[in-house]
């Protein structure tokens, strides 16, 4: 077992020590980005929030991409024309679906005799967006 164990350490040497030091320190930086509302957690939250489009909707958007995917070779400007239809589509319902989120969230503090309790929610409630839609604008790694 002692062998075993000599070995298992060794992958990990190979990391370079800044970046086995860099890890632990990034919650004590996470502060440091932005500041959070009273009352709430600097970790994630355990629920994301509801989806922006319905599982079933994207469902058929993926679908509808992927024939154009496929349809390329037979008609390339075709399928262009399809996927260039289905992002619309997607843009159109992320786009309602926000308007919709944000008339709910303004609905909720907009009133003059919001509590304080109130307003903490509908804070929690935009950083969440937001938070979500700024990992969304981040690249995409291939």
């Amino acid at each position: 077992m002692s062998h075993h164990a000599e070995h298992t350490p060794h992958p990990q040497t190979r990391v370079p020590d800044p970046a086995m030091q860099r890890a632990p320190q990034a919650p004590r930086t996470e502060p440091a980005h932005a500041p959070r509302e009273p009352g709430t957690s600097a970790g994630p939250d355990p629920k994301p929030g509801p989806d922006l489009i319905p599982q079933g909707d994207q469902d058929k958007l993926a679908l509808r991409l992927q024939q154009a995917l496929n349809t390329f070779v037979d008609n390339p400007r075709h399928a262009v024309e399809e996927a260039d239809a289905v992002l619309d589509d997607v843009a159109t319902q992320f786009t309602n679906a926000l308007t919709e989120q944000r008339r709910v969230l303004r609905a909720g503090w907009q009133d003059t005799g919001a509590q304080t309790e109130e307003l903490r929610l509908a804070l929690r409630q935009y950083r969440q967006i937001t938070e979500r839609l700024l990992h969304m604008s981040a690249p995409a790694s291939h």
